[in-house]
Parts: structure tokens; C-alpha cells; sequence
């Protein structure tokens, strides 16, 4: 336990069973692209992720072991080279079955009342829980073993990139920075690269909607499948927020998808996830130094 001492300080925290973690692997295949030593770091910080948050089960919904353990290893990877610090903000995740309904209005700057209410795969809220969808994770795990069917899709890391997002103000697309770790990436640079890359992928859009026959519905079977040629998620194109969410469920899910349509996106995301100051997954305490 000593290298799990000096990741955590002196208290260790145990680690999640053995059987448990080899079950998430198998069930993860986007993990075999981490090598034997940020393995070993997103197990402990799993580990630390599922002592220091609260899991609640909602909707009926029985939580195993398996599920929180599954849920912490995709919400950690985001942060694996960053350390825990990063996830300060809130102390619970809920977990339902499937989708889940909300009811909600806003008022825009205008002074015009949108009613979004509906079901939901997944919800960050701002300095407040987040919440999954089972369902959704296991669509996304199964989805993940053909990576190259349709474009990458996981809800854990798509609202755990949001609560990166969340952590710096609003949901746009520009995240919270490590002080130390992020210190050469300049925030103007951040939001030109995001962009253009957003308007690109809003333009590959279009034209793909353009071509559809006119009695074809976007939301049936075969709409999906016209959707699949895209190298995002079409929830992308919503605006730069959800487009920087799903770009980073395929910065880990499907990279080479991303690289290839975006590389200067990818080449970005790469300068935030895997910092060049840090070669390695932490070496020190990440949950209690934020500036780890």
C-alpha cells in the first residue's frame, strides 16, 4: 500500500475490490489505451472519488458496488493527470435507472420564457450534484466496443466535462484551468480553437440535414444512422458548451475520430487532459491541495 500512501498522504484509502475493478475494465474497453501505471492511478482515484462523494440511487434503481465503481472510473478519467481537486464543488452523484424527467423554465436576456422541460440521460448542476442515467452509461459502455459505428457517446464524461466547465462560471465551453498545471494555455487561444471547431461541426451539420430525404424523421432509426457519419455527436452542435462535452467523451472514448476531423481541437483537449508538466497520473495528495 505504500505508493497509495504517498498518492493520498498517510491515511490510505482502500481500494475498490479487485473483481469489482477487473469487471469495469472488461466493460470499458476505452481504458485499455492507459498504461500499467495510470491504471494503477485510476483505481486509487476511483477509490478516493467514491470515499469522498455521496452515491445515492434514485428511481427505484439498486446501487452496486459494479455501478458506482463504473460511474467513478469514467468520471475520474477526465482527471487523472489533473487530480481531484478539480471535482470541489459538489459531493453527490444520482443515479437512475434510465432517463429521468425534469420540469424547468428559464427566462433568456431577452425576457422570453422557454419551457425545457423533458427526460434526461444526464444533468450537471452548477455547484450541486450530478445526476445519470444507468441505462445511458450501459448504452455507452456497449457502444464503446465499435468505436467506429457512430460517434463516441458516454453521459459520465459528457457531464463530468461540464462540471470542469461549470467549475469556471457558465456552461461555455471554456473550463476550469489549473493554475499551475494549465498556466501555458491562454484562454483566448482556448475559445478561438473551440470556435472555429464548433462552427465547422455545426456547418458539417447542416449539410448532412440538407441531404435528407423529406420524409425522413432526424429521430427515427434511420435518421440515427445518417447522424453516425458524423465524427461527433450531433448534441455538439447545440452550442460551444455541449460541443466541448462531446468533444472530450470522444477525446477518450474515440480519439482517433477526433483527430482526424479536428486536430487542432484534439491537440488542445491533449494539452488540458494530459499537461505537459505532469508526465504522470499524481504523485501527491489530489483531493485535499487544489493546487495538485
Amino acid at each position: 500500500m505504500s505508493w497509495i500512501k504517498r498518492l493520498f498522504g498517510k491515511r490510505a484509502t482502500p481500494l475498490i475490490d479487485t473483481a469489482v475493478w477487473a469487471q469495469v475494465l472488461r466493460g470499458l474497453p476505452f481504458l485499455a489505451a492507459l498504461d500499467e501505471n495510470e491504471h494503477q492511478a485510476l483505481h486509487a482515484l476511483a477509490s478516493e472519488f467514491l470515499a469522498c462523494k455521496a452515491f445515492s440511487g434514485a428511481g427505484g434503481l439498486e446501487l452496486t458496488d459494479e455501478v458506482a465503481a463504473a460511474i467513478a472510473a469514467q468520471a475520474c478519467l477526465p482527471v487523472l493527470h489533473l487530480g481531484l481537486g478539480m471535482f470541489d464543488d459538489f459531493a453527490e452523484v444520482v443515479v437512475y435507472p434510465g432517463e429521468f424527467h425534469v420540469e424547468r423554465e428559464f427566462v433568456d436576456d431577452a425576457g422570453v420564457v422557454h419551457d425545457v422541460s423533458g427526460p434526461l440521460s444526464g444533468e450537471a448542476m452548477p455547484g450541486g450534484p450530478v445526476v445519470i442515467s444507468w441505462e445511458d452509461v450501459a448504452q455507452g459502455a456497449a457502444d464503446a466496443h465499435t468505436p467506429e459505428a457512430r460517434p463516441a457517446y458516454n453521459v459520465v464524461i459528457h457531464e463530468f466535462a461540464h462540471k470542469l466547465d461549470l467549475a469556471s462560471g457558465e456552461a461555455d465551453g471554456l473550463p476550469r484551468f489549473h493554475p499551475r498545471l494549465h498556466a501555458d494555455i491562454d484562454p483566448d487561444d482556448w475559445c478561438a480553437v473551440l470556435d472555429d471547431a464548433h462552427a465547422d461541426f455545426c456547418a458539417m451539420v447542416d449539410r448532412l440535414e440538407a441531404r435528407f430525404p423529406r420524409h425522413l424523421d432526424p429521430e427515427s432509426e434511420a435518421g440515427r444512422r445518417h447522424y453516425d457519419t458524423l465524427p461527433l455527436d450531433a448534441y455538439g452542435a447545440d452550442d460551444p458548451a455541449e460541443f466541448f462535452a462531446v468533444a472530450t467523451e470522444a477525446y477518450f472514448v474515440a480519439p482517433q475520430r477526433l483527430r482526424e476531423a479536428f486536430p487542432a481541437l484534439h491537440a488542445m483537449l491533449d494539452r488540458y487532459y494530459r499537461p505537459p508538466l505532469r508526465a504522470k497520473p499524481p504523485s501527491a495528495r489530489s483531493r485535499s491541495d487544489n493546487s495538485d
